[in-house]
């Protein structure tokens, strides 16, 4: 038999225990808000204003707070590692890549297969991402004869000991391609940083042409596993960032790190952060929760926060260095 229900009666009010404002503890206050940047000659705004008037919340907070561990990692000597999807490229950020790598701020590229095709397309023709749609329907979508090549080809020597992403990087420039100096491989090639390549097979527009030879895919790629986990298991005290990645670098990232503790008993001190414009399972578990010690989840559209990220590095260094 059920029991009878309580016979709740309305509150009377008057009653209440109030306080002072002032005793009460705040969490956000003006001394974090916005600033207001007093425009210069023709309303220009230099960037080092523009962002100390951010406000100190949030996702500006954490923009903040990634840079100075990005340029205070750097000047301990530790590892910043990037692992960037093919929107990056495509989305026109691969100058400002360069440029961090040239500066020693980024030591490790790791990129999935999209994003080497449309790294090498654009070092080739200064031109990439075709219309899927219009070729679909007669199987032209994909067939581009000049990428199949050049990416097999560097499956094949990359498979031979050095890897994937330092073999394509390599022939960019050996093959002095026009556009060469817009190519994230070609940076690291020129700049002696690891380059890596993580391929699924069957994802990537090259795996349909006759000259793809898997067996070299796999271990030129396999190569460049093996080389980014040793990047991982000296990524104590240093930054790894997912930017664009949904899945397959986030798998990778997690497996690198266990197979690093496993062999190595490290890293257990890292800072990651995952820059894209949705947040995703795989990214927030892998690459934000699991493996890192601190993490920054920054949402928004490669092209807008990329840029923030960048040119608050510059202006981070740019203080450090009394500049």
């Amino acid at each position: 038999m059920q029991k009878p229900r309580p016979d709740s009666k309305p509150i009377d009010f008057t009653g209440a225990k109030t306080r002072p404002l002032a005793e009460r503890k705040n969490i956000e206050s003006i001394e974090r808000f916005a600033k207001v940047v007093r425009a210069g000659e023709a309303g220009r705004v230099a960037f080092r204003e523009f962002y100390d008037s951010m406000p100190d919340v949030l996702a500006a907070r954490d923009l903040k707070s990634l840079v100075h561990d990005i340029v205070k990692a750097r000047g301990d000597g530790r590892h910043v590692a990037l692992g960037m999807g093919a929107h990056v490229v495509k989305c026109g950020l691969s100058p400002m890549v360069n440029d961090l790598i040239k500066r020693g701020i980024l030591t490790c590229i790791a990129m999935n297969g999209a994003g080497a095709i449309h790294d090498y397309e654009i070092s080739l023709i200064g031109e990439t991402s075709e219309d899927v749609a219009d070729g679909l329907d007669d199987g032209r979508y994909g067939m581009a004869r000049e990428t199949a090549e050049a990416l097999c080809r560097a499956a094949v020597e990359g498979a031979n000991g050095e890897g994937y992403g330092a073999a394509l990087g390599k022939s960019i420039l050996d093959n002095k391609n026009r556009y060469a100096d817009y190519s994230v491989l070609a940076a690291c090639a020129r700049n002696n940083i690891p380059a890596t390549i993580h391929v699924a097979i069957g994802t990537d527009i090259v795996h349909m042409h006759p000259c793809a030879h898997g067996a070299s895919i796999g271990e030129a790629s396999m190569l460049d596993f093996h080389k980014f986990s040793g990047v991982v298991a000296d990524l104590d005290d240093g930054v790894y960032i997912n930017m664009g990645s949904a899945v397959l670098l986030p798998e990778v990232f997690l497996k690198a790190v266990n197979i690093a503790r496993n062999v190595h008993g490290r890293p257990k001190n890292v800072t990651t952060a995952n820059l894209d414009m949705i947040r995703h399972y795989r990214p927030s578990v892998n690459v934000l929760g699991r493996p890192a010690k601190k993490s920054y989840s920054i949402t928004g559209h490669h092209e807008i926060v990329f840029p923030l990220l960048y040119h608050g590095i510059l202006c981070e260094l740019n203080e450090a260095e009394g500049a």
